[in-house]
């Protein structure tokens, strides 16, 4: 059976923890995606680094089919990226994500990590969690890095 869990990342976790600290730097930009991919609307900056954590006002739990589209991925070969824990595996995923002032998401750019279904999946899920993002008080466009986590049982 497939246990679940699907962690947003709001603070930097400590060295050798299981869930990834959030993104240090963009290496691989893969395809935008998500949050109205239009003309004029700029693509992510290079270094993640110093872009401000997206605020989530709560975490979110899934049931067992959110992280089974990502598990059967992993299964069939399309994603190396996943790791064997004591607990089963994860695998976790960066994203960029571009808030107007008013709290609309306009773009939304995950690391490539040679998944793309998975890359644009964890889009889907942070366009699907908007509702939950808090915006520091802007006059402009702001850029905020998030990680996801999928997990599942062994």
């Amino acid at each position: 059976m497939i246990g679940a869990l699907l962690a947003l990342l709001q603070v930097v976790a400590p060295p050798g923890a299981i869930i990834p600290t959030p993104p240090a730097a963009q290496t691989s930009p893969s395809t935008p995606s998500s949050g109205g991919a239009s003309a004029g609307v700029p693509l992510a900056p290079q270094d993640w680094s110093a872009l401000p954590v997206l605020r989530i006002r709560q975490r979110s739990t899934t049931l067992a089919n959110t992280s089974a589209y990502v598990h059967g991925e992993v299964m069939a070969g399309r994603c190396a990226r996943a790791i064997r824990t004591t607990q089963g595996w994860t695998l976790s995923i960066d994203l960029a994500v571009l808030m107007t002032p008013d709290g609309r998401v306009r773009r939304i750019t995950p690391r490539a990590i040679d998944c793309p279904t998975v890359e644009q999946y964890a889009a889907g899920v942070i366009l699907g969690a908007r509702d939950a993002i808090d915006v520091v008080d802007t006059d402009t466009d702001t850029w905020y890095r998030t990680s996801l986590t999928f997990a599942w049982g062994a």
